[in-house]
């Protein structure tokens, strides 16, 4: 009886994992031979372990990423695609989140880029940090409604705190004075604070001319190229239709 209320509280203080653990003991005859100071930190591991894996997925739902399962381990560094697995891993299991570095990632359709900085962002809630993803042709038409409901500053403070912005699709279509401005307020927010993922087409040489006004344009590629990491894919289109003897091995980097 006493055990039953002992459960019962700790999952009245939200103490589940804990909860857990402590059934799982009482299950296991073996724990008897553990002391007192060993069953109660395998309880609090137990717990930590939960509320990890509970703020995983927290981190993965808000992060609105394109390609949610997409995960570095399973990158396609196959020769061609202007990528190595290493360099990836280095970067990943650095501390570019912390840094706030810029990671600018650019190639033809279908090579990879949005695919590569979803698993980069991924990794960075595994290890706790916040994400969003945002396409940046949609940027207009949501400014606007923020803008228009009177939210945009408050959206703004948000963007600012967190950890990993992704920017998928830089530089397809034109942008408005009003985007451009937008822009550079997100840009300037998140400066050598916090980590930006660009990716685009559009060779980096050519996104001055993308922004169109000079003096904005001077402004937001000085703030992007602070601290940088670039990948520059290459290769045929990974959405090309496989062959029906390849189909058996398309894999989730198969898209982009």
């Amino acid at each position: 009886m006493m055990m039953h209320t002992t459960l019962a509280q700790l999952r009245t203080l939200k103490l589940d994992g804990m909860a857990v653990g402590l059934e799982e003991q009482m299950a296991q005859p073996s724990m008897g031979a553990l002391s007192f100071e060993e069953r109660v930190a395998l309880l609090i591991d137990r717990e930590v372990n939960a509320r990890n894996e509970r703020k995983l997925v927290r981190l993965l739902k808000n992060a609105h990423l394109k390609y949610g399962q997409a995960a570095i381990e399973d990158i396609d560094a196959r020769a061609g695609r202007g990528i190595e697995r290493r360099e990836v891993m280095s970067l990943a299991l650095g501390d570019w989140v912390n840094a706030g570095r810029s990671v600018l990632i650019t190639g033809p359709t279908g090579a990879g880029k949005s695919w590569l900085a979803c698993a980069l962002a991924q990794y960075a809630c595994r290890r706790g940090h916040s994400a969003l993803y945002q396409r940046v042709p949609r940027l207009p038409e949501e400014l606007r409604i923020r803008h228009g409901s009177g939210v945009f500053g408050k959206w703004l403070l948000q963007l600012a705190k967190t950890d990993v912005l992704i920017l998928d699709d830089w530089g397809m279509g034109a942008i408005d004075s009003m985007t451009r401005s937008d822009l550079l307020e997100i840009i300037d927010d998140r400066a050598a604070n916090k980590a930006t993922i660009i990716t685009s087409q559009l060779p980096v040489e050519h996104w001055h001319a993308w922004i169109g006004d000079a003096t904005i344009a001077d402004a937001i590629l000085d703030r992007i190229m602070q601290r940088n990491h670039r990948f520059t894919l290459t290769g045929d289109s990974l959405r090309a239709e496989p062959s029906k003897s390849s189909k058996k091995e398309k894999t989730a980097t198969d898209l982009s």
